[in-house]
């Protein structure tokens, strides 16, 4: 599983998936900005003070306010936006490291949208729990590294494995291997609790799956 990971994080950089990470970095600025004109306008328009002072100090709370929201929101757009690249990136593992065995399938557009907008909600879910946990002494950590173990692995291995196997299929040996899909959660949540570098987490945790899946397709040890 290791050497897995490993792998996983060294491809990561590498030009093919660091074109998306660019194209998945780029779409979510834009959308950041977005926000931000948005927030400042509603402010400017719909708030009205008697003195300038009280407008500037607001100006400036809410401009502190939108960095924090905007940080927050940073993980899930990009999440949203690498979600439309997963099967890409998957293609380009196969390709690269697997090209003699039998290559798998695209989800259909309509999956692929609805396991998009699935992951993101697990995403939002993991760091609306990093927050919340991180008040919580004695068992922040664990029930943060506990809960997204759990989700992030289950979201990427079945992901994996639907490219060469129905649904139903996919979630039996997810179930099956359950403790090994576990524990790669727990590797891809450990990156998703580091600050900047978790915005690679989407491309990491959809190569990091894919070597696992092939492992365990073609029975290695683990």
């Amino acid at each position: 599983m290791f050497q897995a990971a490993s792998r996983a994080m060294s491809q990561v950089f590498e030009p093919p998936f660091r074109a998306i990470f660019w194209k998945m970095l780029g779409f979510t600025l834009a959308i950041l900005v977005v926000i931000w004109i948005v927030l400042q306008g509603l402010v400017a328009g719909f708030v009205e003070l008697p003195y300038a002072w009280l407008e500037t100090a607001l100006s400036i709370l809410t401009g502190i306010g939108a960095i924090f929201a905007l940080g927050f929101l940073i993980a899930p757009i990009s999440a949203l936006f690498a979600g439309l690249f997963q099967d890409d990136i998957a293609d380009i593992v196969e390709s690269r490291d697997y090209p003699g065995d039998r290559p798998g399938k695209a989800l259909p557009i309509a999956q692929s949208i609805g396991h998009t907008i699935k992951f993101t909600g697990v995403v939002i879910l993991g760091n609306l729990f990093a927050l919340v946990l991180l008040l919580v002494p004695g068992i922040n950590l664990i029930a943060f590294f506990a809960v997204n173990g759990y989700l992030l692995g289950r979201e990427f291995f079945e992901f994996a494995a639907m490219r060469f196997m129905p649904a139903e299929e996919a979630r039996a040996l997810r179930k099956a291997r359950g403790g090994t899909v576990f524990l790669g959660g727990m590797v891809i949540a450990a990156l998703l609790a580091v600050p900047i570098l978790n915005l690679v987490t989407p491309i990491f945790a959809t190569i990091f799956m894919m070597h696992l899946y092939k492992r365990l397709a073609s029975g290695s040890a683990i």
